[in-house]
């Protein structure tokens, strides 16, 4: 399960960089970072406790 919210917050970058970057897509694309960087705090606090 752990391995899957990295991959999520991965590909959820990856998504907000190609949108940012190529199709300025307007708020959506600050809300999927926004899911990507919790997606990876998560991960970080699982693994720390």
């Amino acid at each position: 399960m752990g391995n899957l919210l990295y991959v999520i917050a991965v590909i959820l970058v990856i998504a907000w960089a190609i949108g940012f970057l190529g199709f300025h897509a307007g708020g959506i694309i600050h809300i999927l970072l926004v899911i990507a960087i919790v997606a990876f705090l998560l991960k970080v606090i699982r693994r720390e406790a």
